[in-house]
C-alpha cells in the first residue's frame, strides 16, 4: 500500500499568475508596488547608512527587501526590489540617487554622440541581478517573482532632465526638436530595458512590469508617436520569453489604450483610475491597479 500526498503548489497556480493570464482565481491577488520598503520598520532599519543604488546592488540585501513584506503581509506576489536607473548605472553611465530628490545625473545626454556613449546591457553587466533573481526564487517558493524595468521615455526623462523634472521641458525639446536624437536615445533604452528584464526572466522570474512613470506628462498623441513604439518593442523582445508582461504609467488613464496596444499582457492603473473605467479601454487586456498608496 502506497501513500499519496498533495503536490506542492507550484508558481504557476498562484493567484497572481492565473489573474496575469486571465484566467479564473479562488480571490483578487494583491501585491503593492511598493511593498519594499517605505513603511515597514525592518527595511527602514536594514537601509540605515545604505545607499539606494548600493542597497540594489548587494544580492544580500536584495533577498531580504524583497522578502521582508512577503513574510510580513503574506502578498501574491513578490515585486523584485530594485531601481529603474540600476541598468544605467551597471553600464558605466554616473548617476546616483540623492536622498529627498531621485535619480542625478553627472551629465545630462543632449547630443547624438552622448547617446552613443552608452554601453549595451549585457548579462556580465548585472551578475548580482541574476544571482539575486535566483535566490528569491529558490526562496519564494509559489510565490512569483514579478522583475520590472524603467520603460524608455521616464528613463530618457531622467537622462535629458539630469533629474526628476515635473515640466519635462529638456524632454519634450529633444523629442520634438530633434527627433533624430530622440529616436537613438530611445532605443538604446529599449534595448538595455529588454535585456535587463530578459536576465531576471532567465534567472526565474515569473512575471515583468515595464514602469513609465512620467508618461502621464504627454498627450496621447505624442506618446503614440514618439514613445509607444520604443515600449512596444522592449515588450515585443519579452514576450518570446513567455511571463506575463505588465505595462503601468502613473496618471495614465489617457493612455490605457496605447499602453495595452504597445504589447501588454496586464495594463496596470493608478489610483485615480477605477477599474470600471478602464476595463473598457484596454480591451481584452487583465487590469491592474486602484489601490490608493
Amino acid at each position: 500500500m502506497s501513500e499519496t500526498s498533495t503536490p506542492a503548489p507550484t508558481t504557476r497556480e498562484s493567484a497572481f499568475l492565473k489573474a496575469a493570464r486571465g484566467e479564473p482565481v479562488p480571490h483578487t491577488p494583491v501585491w503593492f508596488m511598493r511593498q519594499a520598503g517605505r513603511s515597514l520598520p525592518e527595511y527602514l532599519k536594514l537601509r540605515e547608512g545604505v545607499g539606494m543604488l548600493e542597497s540594489c546592488m548587494e544580492p544580500d540585501l536584495v533577498v531580504e527587501i524583497t522578502m521582508q513584506p512577503v513574510r510580513r503581509y503574506g502578498v501574491d506576489a513578490a515585486i523584485f526590489f530594485s531601481d529603474i536607473v540600476l541598468p544605467l548605472k551597471a553600464v558605466g553611465v554616473d548617476l546616483d540617487i540623492k536622498p529627498g530628490i531621485g535619480p542625478v545625473v553627472a551629465s545630462p545626454v543632449e547630443t547624438l554622440a552622448d547617446v552613443e556613449a552608452i554601453p549595451d546591457l549585457t548579462a556580465e553587466h548585472v551578475p548580482f541581478i541574476s544571482e539575486s533573481v535566483r535566490r528569491l526564487v529558490a526562496g519564494l517558493g509559489p510565490t512569483p517573482l514579478i522583475g520590472f524595468a524603467g520603460a524608455p521615455f521616464t528613463v530618457a526623462s531622467y537622462l535629458v532632465e539630469g533629474g526628476p523634472s515635473k515640466e519635462h521641458a529638456k524632454t519634450k525639446a529633444m523629442m520634438f526638436g530633434a527627433p533624430e536624437v530622440w529616436d537613438a536615445l530611445m532605443r538604446k533604452i529599449a534595448a538595455i530595458a529588454a535585456g535587463y528584464l530578459e536576465v531576471q526572466v532567465a534567472a526565474g522570474a515569473a512575471a515583468v512590469q515595464l514602469f513609465d512613470s512620467w508618461a502621464g506628462a504627454l498627450t496621447p498623441a505624442d506618446y503614440q508617436e514618439h514613445v509607444m513604439p520604443h515600449s512596444a518593442r522592449v515588450l515585443e523582445q519579452v514576450g518570446s520569453l513567455g511571463v506575463p508582461r505588465i505595462h503601468f504609467g502613473v496618471g495614465t488613464s489617457n493612455l490605457l489604450g496605447l499602453m495595452g496596444d504597445a504589447g501588454a499582457d496586464v495594463v496596470g492603473v493608478d489610483w485615480r483610475t477605477p477599474l470600471a473605467s478602464a476595463i473598457p479601454l484596454v480591451g481584452d487586456r487583465v487590469v491592474q491597479g486602484n489601490l490608493d498608496p
